[in-house]
């Protein structure tokens, strides 16, 4: 029977020779809470309370509830500080006070937020009915109830003109925060000018910018430069263009220079680097980039007046003749002195809230980091393979 002893390689650790210790960057966190900590947190809070009541109730005459919370949360985040401090250090003090602020700011934020959401919910979940999505308002009179007739043709028209300013603005958006960020011409600061004024610009400008452009030099001789969703895509592209390429071109910086240099060393063009590296390094920033655009064009109401104007039947052709959208469809319904046109209008700004939440969805999707679920696919067709294939003995086994 042959057998064999291991022997040691510069590769192996051994008693003589120990491993290497592991030089990786870890990422520091911070513990999360412990009890002690939240009952610490708690006696600050009522202790900063009950100082400011002293200090408003009885030595001042007070400054009103604002000043009274201002005066008790700087207390609170400053005997916080102190106390963390005094028991773990200024580097963990530092970061529950900031933990905490970041977190009242998020509240604050939220409870206006919450507020708007359940309104909306409220005054525009009673009229809604199946029927608002199929139904136009063709044939329904001022003395309808709420639930006559429907929406259908509004969010067809706000889809269609949202996703065709899209296709318009996303390559031109690509394109030009590419060129500020990838090359060295001259051209970059005046463009980059260009596009700051362009972010300031308010939206009925580019309205009225169609408007003066297309629709009344045209208006008389083509129906493509008449009222019509088209317009208002190319209205709606204008206030898109600079939030998508100010939001590319930051992603684009936090690119590694590291995966250029190499794409370059390996003999690729400064295009195909950009092309097969940058950009699909940056996909999930140029996604949250869409998301933004989307967010900044799906409410806007002013553009289209001066280019879709709106219609009460349904158009689906966004080239022709005027288009609704749900944005007009709330801005006409809630003037109107009826209560189920008011009552409409909740329902169509619920339905806008509905849609704008699908077309994040689906951004999100198609620009999801798939690293992880490839990296599984490779795990699981590496164990398929692994417990398909035959198993060879080893040399030691044969002899």
């Amino acid at each position: 029977m042959i057998t064999t002893t291991p022997t040691a390689t510069p590769d192996t650790p051994t008693a003589a020779t120990p491993a290497a210790p592991d030089r990786r960057r870890r990422i520091r966190r911070m513990p999360r809470h412990t009890p002690a900590e939240l009952v610490l947190m708690a006696v600050c809070a009522l202790s900063s309370l009950l100082a400011t009541w002293l200090l408003f109730a009885r030595l001042t005459d007070g400054v009103g509830w604002l000043g009274f919370g201002l005066c008790w949360y700087g207390g609170f985040i400053g005997l916080l500080y102190a106390c963390t401090r005094e028991q773990d250090g200024p580097l963990v003090a530092m970061d529950r006070v900031v933990e905490t602020v970041m977190t009242s700011v998020s509240l604050v934020l939220f409870v206006p937020f919450a507020f708007l959401l359940g309104y909306i919910v409220s005054k525009g979940l009673p009229a809604l009915r199946p029927g608002f999505f199929i139904h136009d308002q063709s044939g329904v009179r001022a003395t309808d109830p709420a639930t006559a007739g429907g929406g259908a043709h509004a969010i067809v028209g706000s889809v269609e003109q949202v996703l065709l300013a899209l296709a318009f603005t996303l390559p031109l958006s690509l394109l030009t925060a590419t060129f500020l960020n990838e090359t060295r011409s001259r051209w970059r600061r005046p463009v980059r000018i260009l596009i700051d004024a362009m972010s300031g610009l308010p939206s009925i400008i580019a309205g009225l910018f169609i408007y003066a452009f297309f629709v009344i030099p045209y208006a008389k001789t083509t129906t493509l430069f008449n009222f019509n969703g088209f317009l208002a895509c190319l209205a709606l592209s204008i206030t898109m263009l600079p939030t998508i390429t100010r939001t590319v071109e930051v992603v684009l910086r936090l690119v590694p220079n590291g995966l250029r240099e190499a794409s370059l060393a390996l003999g690729s063009s400064r295009a195909r680097t950009v092309w097969s590296v940058v950009l699909p390094t940056a996909r999930s920033g140029v996604t949250t980039a869409v998301v933004l655009g989307i967010a900044r064009a799906v409410g806007e109401t002013a553009p289209l007046l001066f280019t879709s104007f709106g219609l009460d039947l349904m158009n689906a052709n966004p080239f022709s003749k005027p288009q609704e959208s749900l944005p007009l469809f709330i801005f006409r319904n809630v003037q109107k002195p009826s209560e189920a046109a008011i009552s409409r209008a909740f329902t169509a700004a619920l339905v806008l809230m509905i849609v704008v939440l699908v077309l994040f969805a689906i951004a999100r999707f198609f620009g999801r980091d798939r690293t992880a679920s490839r990296a599984r696919r490779t795990r699981r067709r590496a164990a398929r393979r692994a417990a398909t294939s035959p198993v060879e003995p080893t040399p030691l086994e044969l002899s």
